[in-house]
């Protein structure tokens, strides 16, 4: 039995008669696609990486030993391992401050395999439970109860390199024996990678002396800011008062990466930019090529009477079809590309989050309709040319 007729199995049968010109068509706007969906989702990447990071820690200001914010950042963010120390009296000048409401500290101490620890480097992390508001909503979830001395809990990512599961494991940092008692829930920041324990053990790890630092050291105070009070003036006026201190407004952690992020914004865009502008022209060559071709073929339809709109609707339906074919194909390589590439690329292998599904989602959804959109864009003169030829000329003209 014959198969109904229709504008769309026209269409679909035109695409077949030239199929490697089809093909050409798909693959490139599924190469502009899959760059577009490439360019979104690194940049979609860090920006949340850093923002959440940032938001999660918990504190309105953090203060480092001067010229040490850059390290800071590095833990922090990025999962770099560093250590930095200044003299634990800062803490009592820094609550003298205007506007400091409450504020903890942190001392970080480095694991090297080999020399102190069972475990790969990593950042020993010696906070103090008493007045610790960074970590203590964390642990709480995780074991449900304080740090005892000569245990530690694992950040997420850490817990996979020393083999820790459901079981407690022994492991040694810098010459004593931790029991790891549980893991953290992901944070989304450079935390993840972290060994934590009760700064009660610090004098023992002084003791057997496998460390830099030394006693009545810190590495990092993190202040919570009064309501009301705006944490720039607080971080601007530890800054002035103290200058053995770097202090740094929570919304200006990371703004190095950000800013690094902006200017890789300006070239992705300028590239798919470009890009984009070359595919409006290959599908406006292709389709002037394509109304040419079949001028006669068009004639005979308005002499039999279709109208403007038929000859729309069909072309429009073949450029769709084009379309979303290649963006369809673009999402699901740039998706990959994007995945398989984020394990080559510094800066997207030092950051702790991922990409969610509906991010993901979102990003397909734009770069579909944007491959489709710039197909429809360039075959459009070339439709409008055609609709308006009129039957008798076109047929003459053949």
């Amino acid at each position: 039995m014959p198969s109904t007729f229709t504008l769309q199995s026209l269409a679909l049968r035109n695409l077949k008669r030239k199929p490697l010109r089809t093909l050409v068509l798909i693959t490139s706007i599924g190469l502009l696609v899959s760059a577009f969906v490439f360019v979104l989702s690194f940049v979609r990447r860090v920006d949340s990486a850093v923002r959440t990071a940032s938001d999660r820690l918990g504190a309105d200001v953090i203060v480092v030993p001067s010229g040490s914010r850059g390290a800071a950042e590095d833990i922090l963010l990025e999962n770099r391992v560093k250590s930095f120390y200044m003299d634990k009296s800062l803490i009592d000048r820094v609550r003298q401050i205007k506007g400091v409401d409450a504020l903890t500290s942190q001392t970080y101490l480095v694991s090297i395999t080999g020399q102190c620890c069972d475990v790969p480097e990593t950042v020993v992390v010696a906070f103090n439970q008493d007045t610790d508001f960074i970590i203590k909503p964390w642990l709480q979830k995780a074991i449900g109860r304080p740090l005892h001395k000569g245990e530690a809990i694992v950040g997420s990512e850490s817990s996979l390199n020393i083999s820790l599961g459901l079981t407690e494991v022994d492991s040694h940092l810098f010459g004593n024996m931790f029991k790891m008692v549980g893991v953290l829930e992901k944070t989304g920041s450079g935390l993840d990678t972290a060994i934590f324990i009760d700064e009660s053990n610090i004098d023992d790890i002084l003791r057997k002396g496998k460390t830099s630092l030394k006693k009545d050291q810190i590495s990092i105070i993190f202040v919570k800011v009064k309501k009301g009070v705006d944490p720039s003036k607080v971080a601007g006026d530890i800054g002035d008062s103290i200058v053995e201190v770097n202090a740094v407004a929570r919304k200006d952690i990371g703004r190095n990466i950000l800013g690094t992020l902006k200017e890789l914004n300006r070239i992705f865009f300028v590239t798919v930019v470009l890009a984009s502008i070359l595919s409006i022209f290959l599908v406006w060559a292709v389709f002037s090529a394509i109304t040419n071709e079949r001028a006669w073929e068009i004639g005979i339809m308005r002499a039999v009477g279709a109208r403007e709109v038929h000859v729309s609707r069909l072309f429009l339906f073949e450029v769709i079809s084009i379309g979303v074919a290649g963006s369809i194909v673009g999402v699901a390589c740039g998706t990959a590309v994007a995945v398989m590439l984020a394990k080559n690329f510094m800066l997207l292998k030092k950051v702790s989050t991922d990409l969610a599904l509906v991010e993901r989602a979102v990003i397909a959804l734009i770069s579909l309709l944007a491959g489709t959109g710039i197909c429809v864009a360039g075959a459009l003169f070339p439709i409008r040319r055609l609709k308006k030829m009129e039957p008798l000329l076109a047929i003459r003209k053949d």
